[in-house]
């Protein structure tokens, strides 16, 4: 009868590991991520170096350009020039700034969409870079430069109908907070704790070994998590703005990919040490 509640008890710490494991990451980094301005553009920030988003954005600032601009035979000639020139610019310190700006704004069209309900895509508008990139191409006397519309240009980061539909997870996870991590962290010492206590040496290696296991299971489900939101957020992404999302995504769930090493490796280090543990404590005995 021992040997069986034991056994039950085994199966309900890893499956309560399992699961909120994720929970616990997922929702500590809406809210201490997501939802704090600093952290997302201490996340976004390096963005303003990666080439798709350069990329993007050079591609946008021209083809506005080009709605304005008829020079007939040597069109794409010209369309070809502009683009070149505003890619170089998006490896100036100016360009970060502007990039930055446009981030601040969008951080706060971000946070309201997810945690609102206003049914709109969640964009960054790039009007300031472009406002900037018109600017440097000016001053420097590049032909049509200013014919560069500023107006209201996005990249989409997450359609309308994938906002609606992980809009009222996010206010879950924003509600539970931290909590469902510290929770995590407390079951796990008070289990540890109790079984070596009470129950010897043996008994806690063994719940070690199966905490450990259940650390592995519950990373492995935050990688699939991760895996899945990215593929269901960039498949309503339009293809011009794919690469600048996708991106964006990555560069905010860079935390979460960390966690989930983190709480990998945690997880292996408890599930060796229980079991080659127990195997020197059987040889002993």
């Amino acid at each position: 009868m021992r040997t069986y509640l034991s056994a039950a008890l085994s199966a309900v710490l890893l499956v309560l590991l399992a699961v909120l494991v994720p929970l616990s990451a997922l929702s500590a980094w809406v809210d201490l991520e997501l939802d704090d301005t600093d952290r997302y553009l201490a996340a976004v920030s390096p963005l303003a170096s990666d080439a798709d988003v350069q990329g993007t954005v050079a591609a946008l600032v021209t083809d506005e350009a080009m709605k304005n601009i008829d020079v007939g035979p040597l069109q794409e000639t010209v369309g070809q020039f502009l683009h070149e020139t505003a890619l170089s610019f998006t490896t100036t310190e100016a360009f970060q700034r502007a990039w930055d700006s446009a981030n601040r704004t969008a951080h706060r069209a971000v946070t309201a969409s997810l945690h609102g309900d206003d049914r709109q895509a969640v964009t960054i508008d790039l009007a300031p870079v472009i406002e900037e990139v018109k600017r440097e191409l000016v001053s420097s006397g590049v032909p049509f430069a200013d014919r560069i519309p500023v107006r209201e240009t996005s990249i989409t980061v997450l359609s309308a109908d994938r906002a609606d539909g992980l809009r009222s997870s996010f206010q879950w996870l924003r509600y539970c907070s931290v909590w469902p991590a510290v929770g995590t962290v407390v079951l796990l010492v008070l289990v540890l704790g109790l079984t070596f206590v009470r129950g010897g040496p043996r008994t806690g290696l063994t719940t070690a070994a199966v905490a450990g296991g259940g650390l592995v299971l519950g990373a492995a489900l935050l990688r699939i998590a991760v895996a899945v939101g990215r593929a269901r957020v960039l498949d309503q992404v339009p293809g011009t703005d794919r690469g600048g999302a996708a991106a964006v995504y990555d560069a905010l769930t860079a935390s979460l990919r960390t966690t989930v090493w983190i709480v990998l490796l945690a997880g292996a280090v408890l599930v060796v040490g229980g079991i080659v543990g127990r195997v020197v404590a059987a040889r002993r005995g």
